[in-house]
C-alpha cells in the first residue's frame, strides 16, 4: 500500500516516495486520457509531481481529479495490462494509458502497438513482448529510451531506440519477453516497417 494513506489523516509533511509520485502520475495520465486535463496542464502537473518532496506537495495536483482522494490504492488499469492477438490482427494506437507492466502476446497473429500518443503512467514502463509464430510490432515515442532484455529463438528480433537519440529525461521503456518462430520489432520510426494504417 502506498504511503499516500496519510492524505486522510492530514499528515502532509511526510516525505513522498517514488511510489507516491508514480501513483499521482498515473492519476494525471488517466485525467489526460479522459479529457479532464489539457496536455499543457498534464505536463505542468507531471513535472510538479516528480519534483514533489512531501505528500503535501502532491495533494493539490490531484485534488480536483477522481481516483486518488477517495482511495490509497493505485489505479488498477495503470499497473498491469495484457493485449493479445491469437490467429488475428490487433492494432492499438491513439491516446490510451498502457499499464506500468504491459504484456503483449502474439500467437499465430499480428499485434501492432503505437505508443507515440499514449499516456505513459510513469517514468519507466516494462513491455513484455512474447511472440510465438506471430508478428509483434511496437512503435515507441521519439524521446523514449529503450532497454532490451528479451530473447529470440529461431526468430527475427529488432529492438532500436536505445540511449542514442533518446531524451535523458524521457520515459524509459524496458523490453522483456521471448520470440519463438516469430518476429518482434521495436522502433521509434515508421519508415522501417511502414506503419500499417498510414500506408493507404
Amino acid at each position: 500500500m502506498s504511503s499516500l494513506t496519510p492524505f486522510e489523516s492530514g499528515d502532509t509533511g511526510q516525505r513522498a516516495s517514488d511510489a507516491d509520485r508514480d501513483h499521482v502520475a498515473a492519476v494525471l495520465g488517466e485525467a489526460l486520457a479522459t479529457g479532464r486535463l489539457t496536455s499543457v496542464e498534464h505536463a505542468d502537473r507531471l513535472e510538479a509531481a516528480y519534483s514533489a518532496v512531501t505528500i503535501g506537495d502532491l495533494i493539490p495536483l490531484t485534488r480536483d481529479l477522481p481516483g486518488l482522494a477517495t482511495t490509497s490504492a493505485p489505479v488498477a488499469t495503470t499497473e498491469q495490462q495484457a493485449i493479445t492477438a491469437v490467429f488475428s490482427k490487433v492494432i492499438r494506437g491513439g491516446r490510451w494509458v498502457p499499464g506500468r507492466h504491459t504484456a503483449l502476446r502474439s500467437t499465430f497473429g499480428a499485434l501492432i502497438v503505437d505508443l507515440t500518443d499514449a499516456v505513459l503512467p510513469g517514468r519507466e514502463i516494462t513491455l513484455e513482448l512474447d511472440s510465438f509464430c506471430g508478428k509483434l510490432i511496437v512503435r515507441v515515442p521519439q524521446n523514449a529510451r529503450v532497454i532490451d532484455e528479451g530473447s529470440a529463438v529461431f526468430s527475427k528480433r529488432h529492438v532500436s531506440g536505445g540511449d542514442e537519440g533518446g531524451d535523458p529525461n524521457g520515459p524509459l521503456i524496458r523490453v522483456t519477453g521471448r520470440a519463438l518462430f516469430g518476429k518482434v520489432v521495436v522502433s521509434r520510426g515508421v519508415a522501417d516497417w511502414h506503419w500499417p494504417w498510414r500506408t493507404h
